[in-house]
């Protein structure tokens, strides 16, 4: 299996920009698929973006397209989301996860412990 730890989080203004970080130990991180989730409160969990194991396949969640960039570097066995135009809808934990198949709609398996991201207007 393969732990996951998040890290990046913080409050930014809407419009600006923040890079979260997810490191990932155990078993071989290219093994996975990766994806953002983000929960806001009260709100249902929901997928932002996912990759494919070695990076060439990527999607988005339609409220990102254009504003948010998820990538990986294997080599150091992270999974980074890049957001920019920040908007206050975007407030959420911000969770990575790692599934054997690619997909915004693939059975995630293991979960990080989340980073909380705030946008003020």
């Amino acid at each position: 299996q393969v732990q996951l730890v998040e890290s990046g989080g913080g409050l930014v203004q809407a419009g600006g920009s923040l890079r979260l970080s997810c490191a990932a130990s155990g078993r071989t991180f290219s093994s996975y698929a990766m994806a953002w989730f983000r929960q806001a409160p009260g709100k249902e969990r929901e997928v932002v973006a996912a990759i494919s194991r070695y990076g060439g396949s990527t999607d988005y969640a339609d409220s990102v397209k254009g504003r948010f960039t998820i990538s990986r570097d294997n080599a150091k066995n992270t999974l980074y989301l890049q957001m920019n135009s920040l908007k206050p809808e975007d407030t959420a934990v911000y969770y990575c996860a790692a599934a054997r198949s690619y997909g915004l709609r693939a059975e995630y398996d293991y979960w990080g412990q989340g980073t909380q991201v705030t946008v003020s207007s």
